[in-house]
Order: structure tokens, then C-alpha cells, then sequence
């Protein structure tokens, strides 16, 4: 399935990509060398391990809890997770990602868990996590190859929001990442803004300020850097076209609309053809997003650019039957245990560049 959304997405791009020769990141054309890095996000969909943590509201997701989450139904989870983390990108032709921020996992004993699964294992990935206040104890996390990337420097941002009754409404921090894709300073912010739950319009207000926080960030960064490499990703829980993405962001969707200091947005195309990476009611979300600063669509030839986007899609990540074929394939549905994925698929981005000379 991705195979084909490839070639219908972008036939004359494929055509070219299948006349590369690849040897590990490297592709050649003619006497042209190019590395291709690979920056993806999943949410995993409640990545729980089984010890009951008085702390947060994990009760669930424990052996005498609702779920009856037991010991094997972790590590069923933990290893149907580390097959899609290994295989996002790996079709035709590509590596695994180097880059992948990920979300709704308890904590870095989880992560740890993870990345010690046979597919992930021989990549030897880091982890950089921080515990955030969220009242279900979910956090987000940036996974990377140390064959490829080295951090820098890492900080997590605190989302500060109040109800109506000017409680606090504890939520997943943002992530920032600053590090050396190979021997490029980039910058990988990772979110997972607040959900809908009430409603849309009710909790708008919530993403809306997760959108401006998005925004400092990226400014404080700039204020350091005038033109530094960013690159968000998350489970935004709104569209491109929402206004988080399009009146406080002002993310563009097209390359044609950036300036120096625009945002540029490849999943809005998607968006607007149908896509999704997520379905409730019968209708297609794409809240799973990435999103980067103009210089790394129009940056140097010499360094790591935009070159496509795509959603994960292999059909085994797809519900196969039933009221919800084609959707993707949860570890629950209906409250009861299916042994699936995630209810969301996961995102990536290609970044190309000319393969510095010896």
C-alpha cells in the first residue's frame, strides 16, 4: 500500500528515486551522491507496562484493571510497536527512521522496553524523555539513531492551562530536542497537544495555546539562531487546516507561499485530498503531523532538505473486517482486546542531501 500511494502521489518522483542505486543512506545518480535521513512520528496508543503507579490514573492499564493488561499483553504491544517503528520509511527502498518522536507512553522504563525488541535492537536508538504532569502519566519522547544523530541539548516545555473553574488542567509538556543530524544542527520539537475531549470548540482554546507555546519556542529559537532547522511533529489533534495550524502558526501548505520565516506544512496537501491518519464516526483526521521551518525546504544544496512526506499505511496495520475496516487496527476496540497496533498511523518525512565529498 505504500508502494502504491508512492507512485500515485508522485510518479515522476519515483522514477527517479528507482533509478538510485542505494547502499545504506546513500543513493547515487550518475556522479551525484545523495544521504537520505528519515524523521518519523507514531502515537503508540497507551504504552502502559503493568505496575500499578499511585501516582496516575494508569489503573486501567493494569492486570486487575478494566483492560486486564497483563504481562503478555505488554509485550505483545511492545513488540507489534518496535515492528512498525523498524519498517516506517523501510519500503521500497529506505532505512529505518532516524529520527522518531513518539507519544502516550508512561515512561522511560516503557521506552527502555521498546528499543530492546529484536527489530529495534541491532539500530542501537537513544532515548530523550522527560516525566510530564499529565493526569494519565502519558509522555512524549524523541527515539534516534546515534549512528546518525547526537543531542545536543534538550529541554521540555510546560503547557500551563486552567479550566473555567481556573483549575489547572495538567497536560503533556513539548519536547525540544537540539542535536547534530550527522554534523547538522537541527532542532526536533515533539508534541501531543490536548485532546477534544467536550467537544471541539470547547477544548479549541486548550490547542490554541499548545499552538502558541509551538510558537515561542520556535522564536526563542530563533532569537539564538536566525535561521535555525526546525522540525515539529505530533499528535496535534487538529487538522492543517484548523486554526491552531492556520491563524497562529500560519503554517503554509504549499512551497510557492514560504518566505524566509514561514512554516511550511506537507501534510495539508494530504488533508485536502482525503487522507488521514485517524477515523472516528466515518470521517478521516490527519492530527498526526510534521512540520518544519522554510530553510529546510529551500535551505543550502549542500545541506539536509525537504524532499516528501507520506502516512504509514501497510495493510497490517488496517482493521481487516468489520464496521471499522480500514481503519487502523487498535490494541482494543469496543473494550475488548484485539491485539492490534494504534488507533493513529504513524507520519514521516525524507530528507535529502548531497553526500559531502571525502
Amino acid at each position: 500500500m505504500y508502494f502504491d500511494a508512492m507512485v500515485q502521489q508522485n510518479p515522476v518522483g519515483f522514477l527517479w528515486l528507482f533509478l538510485l542505486l542505494l547502499h545504506g543512506n546513500t543513493f547515487a545518480q550518475g556522479e551525484r551522491q545523495y544521504e537520505l535521513r528519515t524523521v518519523a512520528f507514531y502515537n503508540l496508543e497507551n504504552l502502559f507496562d503493568t505496575v500499578n503507579d499511585t501516582l496516575i490514573f494508569d489503573d486501567d492499564r493494569t492486570p486487575e484493571g478494566k483492560d486486564r493488561w497483563t504481562q503478555e499483553r505488554y509485550e505483545a504491544k511492545l513488540a507489534n510497536m518496535a515492528k512498525v517503528l523498524s519498517e516506517i520509511g523501510a519500503a521500497p527502498s529506505y532505512a529505518p527512521p532516524d529520527i522518531i518522536g513518539v507519544c502516550e507512553v508512561e515512561n522511560y522504563e516503557v521506552l527502555k522496553d521498546l528499543i530492546d525488541q529484536a527489530p529495534l535492537r541491532p539500530l542501537d536508538y537513544g532515548i530523550v524523555h522527560f516525566d510530564s504532569p499529565d493526569e494519565r502519566g502519558i509522555d512524549v519522547a524523541l527515539l534516534y539513531k546515534k549512528s546518525s544523530f547526537l543531542p545536543l541539548n534538550f529541554v521540555s516545555h510546560r503547557l500551563l492551562l486552567f479550566n473555567d473553574e481556573e483549575q489547572r488542567d495538567y497536560t503533556r509538556d513539548q519536547l525540544v530536542v537540539e542535536g547534530l543530524l550527522d554534523d547538522e544542527k537541527f532542532y526536533f520539537l515533539v508534541n501531543h497537544w490536548p485532546s477534544r475531549s467536550g467537544g471541539e470548540l470547547r477544548s479549541r482554546p486548550y490547542r490554541l495555546a499548545a499552538a502558541k507555546l509551538n510558537l515561542r519556542i520556535i522564536d526563542s529559537l530563533r532569537r539564538l539562531d536566525p535561521y535555525p532547522k526546525v522540525i515539529a511533529m505530533g499528535d496535534f489533534n487538529d487538522d492543517p487546516t484548523d486554526p491552531s495550524f492556520k491563524k497562529i502558526l500560519q503554517v503554509k501548505g504549499k512551497k510557492q507561499q514560504l518566505d524566509s520565516l514561514s512554516l511550511f506544512g506537507p501534510m495539508e496537501s494530504m488533508f485536502r485530498k482525503g487522507k488521514g491518519s485517524l477515523a472516528y464516526r466515518d470521517q478521516w483526521n490527519l492530527f498526526d503531523q510534521i512540520y518544519m521551518t522554510a530553510n529546510v525546504v529551500n535551505g543550502t544544496t549542500s545541506g539536509y532538505r525537504y524532499w516528501k512526506a507520506g502516512i504509514y499505511t501497510p495493510q497490517y496495520l488496517l482493521d481487516p473486517k468489520g464496521r471499522y475496516k480500514g481503519y487502523p487496527l487498535r490494541t482494543y476496540a469496543g473494550g475488548a482486546y484485539i491485539g492490534g497496533y494504534s488507533d493513529h498511523f504513524p507520519v514521516y518525512v525524507h530528507l535529502l542531501r548531497k553526500k559531502p565529498a571525502n
